[in-house]
């Protein structure tokens, strides 16, 4: 059984890596017709693998292994979102033990692209690994105002932050988003992300943390 097990995982972690995301899709050439990410994790939770296990043996090692390419630069952003969707595919059969509290949520993120600017993939490529990572994640959209963070984060005092923005001219909202939480809740951990941002920008501006890519983001909040 441990055997079995310890394959099936290594399988899941490679079809999530890769981004297979089930029998249908036609990506990867060299795995056409084989199961994917949604046919492996039901298989394992069908065969009685603990949902802990599927997540930190199968998915999040995947996950792992694409966000060490992309930061090498041997991978996409175009990779990672299909590994994410992979991933959030795989988190559907898992679902149920979240909702049930066998499995415990990581906590609750708060996303949004500040004022101003309107895009949104780095933004939804976040949230899309941070659900794969098991946290609750608030997307508020693009073109955030600064009362449009408070409000969300009144109402959820536990929550971390994210900002996100494209632009140079819209980076300069997020010391504003900053401030204004800063001054209602000093306790809310603040983390920016995007092109033109920076660690000294992150410094300049009060945030508590700047990562290049969401996998990095999701790492950090995972040992935190």
């Amino acid at each position: 059984m441990g055997t079995d097990m310890d394959n099936l995982l290594e399988r899941l972690s490679h079809v999530i890596a890769v981004g297979k995301i089930d029998k249908n899709t036609p990506l990867p050439k060299d795995m056409v017709g084989q199961d994917g990410a949604s046919e492996l994790t039901k298989q394992a939770v069908d065969e009685g693998i603990s949902p802990g296990a599927i997540l930190n043996e199968g998915l999040l090692p995947g996950m792992s292994e694409i966000g060490d390419k992309f930061s090498k630069g041997e991978a996409f952003i175009a990779n990672m979102l299909i590994s994410a969707q992979a991933m959030n595919v795989s988190m559907e059969h898992l679902r149920p033990f979240f909702e049930s509290g066998e499995i415990e949520a990581t906590g609750t993120l708060i996303l949004g692209t500040v004022q101003g600017d309107l895009h949104d993939i780095g933004k939804n490529l976040v949230k899309m690994i941070l659900k794969g990572d098991g946290w609750k994640v608030i997307d508020l959209g693009t073109d955030v105002s600064s009362e449009g963070f408070l409000s969300a984060v009144k109402e959820n005092p536990d929550a971390v932050v994210g900002l996100s923005a494209l632009l140079t001219t819209t980076m300069l909202n997020m010391k504003d988003v900053t401030d204004t939480l800063k001054a209602h809740n000093p306790e809310t951990m603040i983390y920016i992300g995007g092109a033109p941002v920076s660690q000294s920008f992150c410094d300049e501006i009060g945030a508590d943390g700047y990562f290049r890519d969401p996998q990095k983001f999701a790492r950090a909040l995972r040992s935190a």
